[in-house]
């Protein structure tokens, strides 16, 4: 009986390993879907704003915050922020224009 216990504790931790991602498998992911929302943003010189937020898999997406310059030409180059919604299932990724998240500079 023993024995067996001891074999079943022995799979469990095994197939635990065997679900986990690797480091690398972690950042080809987070370099895809940085990609993927870099494109979808249209965002000159997009850059992540710190680093993706992992939703649990039962939401289903990665979020992450972009900054950079909007290319229309009457918005002569100004920031943009955006946030980007990555589903992980289709491999797609959905922005919103979300500068309401910088602070403002304060009327004196």
């Amino acid at each position: 009986m023993k024995t067996l216990t001891a074999s079943l504790l022995c799979l469990t931790a095994l197939a635990s390993q065997a679900n986990a991602s690797s480091p690398d498998a972690w950042a080809a992911y987070d370099k895809t879907v940085l990609a993927s929302c870099s494109k979808a943003s249209g965002l000159k010189n997009a850059k992540p704003v710190g680093t993706p937020a992992q939703f649990d898999d039962r939401v289903g997406y990665t979020a992450v915050l972009l900054q950079g310059q909007y290319p229309q030409k009457h918005m002569k180059g100004q920031q943009g922020t955006e946030l980007c919604l990555y589903n992980k299932q289709s491999k797609t990724a959905f922005v919103t224009e979300w500068d309401s998240i910088r602070p403002t500079a304060k009327a004196k």
